[in-house]
């Protein structure tokens, strides 16, 4: 059977909206919870370290392929690549968050003085790490299809 990654991907996408909406929506804190899962520096922080490493590393566009993995046909050798830096995206993207938290950690370490505003800095903190696994729930699934998409040109040339 033939799947369309950007269809597995959107369903993930939707399955994980409706999941979080349920978890912070089910709160007593209501809608405004949504918007404490928001921090742009953090995400910015994770973007300009996952891409420009996938750039200076030569495997931005072999990356970009992965979204037309199963869609497009590629020989062993290109779905070796892109199956390649679909993993050093995973790598960077861990790495990323793991500096975002650091840095969030210290510059809260550093304002001890003021009790009332750990709390907040102390959820900025552990944002980098919610938004690295969102990155994950996405490049996992571009992996294994690769790696299934992989697997049957192998078969195929063993026949």
């Amino acid at each position: 059977m033939k799947k369309n990654i950007r269809l597995v991907l959107l369903g993930e996408l939707l399955l994980f909206v409706i999941v979080f909406l349920i978890l912070t929506l089910g709160t007593g804190f209501g809608a405004s919870a949504i918007l404490w899962f928001l921090d742009f520096p953090s995400i910015i922080v994770i973007l300009l370290i996952l891409i420009p490493g996938l750039i200076i590393m030569g495997e931005w566009k072999d990356f970009l392929k992965a979204f037309s993995v199963g869609i497009k046909e590629y020989r062993l050798l290109e779905l070796k690549n892109i199956l390649e830096a679909v993993a050093a995206a995973q790598k960077l993207t861990v790495f990323a968050a793991l500096f975002a938290i650091i840095i969030s950690g210290v510059l809260v370490m550093g304002n001890l003085s003021d009790p009332e505003t750990i709390g907040p800095n102390l959820a900025v903190c552990f944002l980098s790490g919610f938004y690295a696994v969102l990155i994950e729930f996405i490049l996992l699934p571009l992996r294994l299809n690769a790696e299934r998409k992989m697997n049957e040109e192998m078969d195929m040339e063993d026949e």
